[in-house]
């Protein structure tokens, strides 16, 4: 009987230091899984290390793994959409070259794919070695996620799962250019499970998810996956309307029908200067988040490639 295939996307950016013991974890780990063929798909991208040399040596040591390398730094999400579509695998896994997916779960996910389901989910319940203002930022953007998202999403998902060749091949037609995977994954609606797990702290290297880049890809996320935002600036116009207009009607009346029987001694100029600055902040409030949309308009629309590849290797 033909073994069944699985694929394994590893996106890398400068782990030059991590590649080889990744790999060895992950021979150590289908020394375990005899039934089943592999290929491991490294994606380089971009990186300005020596990561590529590192797998391209791997490339000529064992058939299994493949390259392919970007002509410059295009961000993990590109990076694993690139894998997933060279894969060919019954099913494909996406892991991240600094070991804080732990690749010995990967039986416990196979498992979990053979009895049914069709995306099983890494969910990580601890990141050891994480910051304090990481921790904090992937708690609100959780909890944000769950509030305003038409796709569920648990707190401590990752990009760390399992999906089914069909899930593969749906997630092959997303066109999306301001994507993050999980949630694209989640939105496609297919059966899925978790698999508990806490991330080490990393071998080698620091993170190369910079705040920047996180709080980027969360704004994204927010704009990808709900309307909401662009709605709540509309409601929250209205509201600043209709209050502000029942301060101007009572400000007016008391002012020129009673003749300022209260004392305000409000002037009209005050009036006006008050009300013009706070309706001009919520209308440039409102603009910006409506430019936030346009944006991801104008970069879906602009019809460029997700990602250009320099070389391919072993397919």
């Amino acid at each position: 009987m033909k073994k069944k295939l699985i694929s394994i996307v590893i996106p890398v950016y400068n782990e030059a230091e991590n590649v080889l013991p990744l790999y060895g974890a992950l021979r150590d780990v289908w020394s375990q899984l005899s039934d089943y063929d592999y290929e491991l798909i490294f994606v380089n991208d971009g990186s300005n290390d020596t990561s590529g040399k590192a797998v391209q040596s791997l490339v000529l040591a064992d058939k299994g793994v493949k390259y392919i390398e970007f002509s410059r730094n295009f961000g993990k999400e590109m990076a694993t959409t690139a894998g997933i579509e060279a894969s060919t695998g019954d099913a494909v896994i996406m892991l991240d070259a600094d070991l804080q997916h732990p690749p010995q779960l990967i039986p416990e996910l196979i498992v979990r794919w053979e009895r049914g389901a069709e995306v099983v989910v890494g969910l990580r319940t601890r990141n050891h070695g994480e910051g304090l203002t990481k921790r904090g930022g992937s708690w609100l953007f959780y909890h944000i996620m769950a509030a305003i998202s038409e796709t569920d999403m648990l707190a401590g998902e990752t990009d760390f799962r399992l999906i089914d060749r069909t899930v593969a091949t749906a997630f092959n037609n997303l066109s999306e250019q301001k994507r993050m995977t999980r949630s694209l994954i989640n939105w496609l609606g297919f059966k899925k499970e978790y698999v508990t797990f806490e991330a080490p702290a990393r071998l080698h290297g620091e993170t190369k998810y910079s705040t920047n880049k996180l709080t980027r890809l969360a704004l994204y996320s927010f704009i990808s996956n709900s309307l909401l935002p662009l709605r709540m600036a509309g409601y929250l116009g209205m509201t600043v309307t209709f209050f502000s207009g029942i301060v101007g009607i009572t400000v007016f009346f008391e002012r020129y029908v009673f003749n300022d029987a209260l004392h305000w001694h409000v002037s009209g100029s005050a009036q006006l200067a008050i009300i013009d600055v706070f309706l001009i902040g919520i209308v440039l409030m409102a603009l910006g988040i409506v430019a936030l949309y346009i944006e991801n308009i104008h970069t879906e629309t602009s019809g460029r490639p997700l990602y250009v590849v320099r070389k391919r290797e072993n397919f």
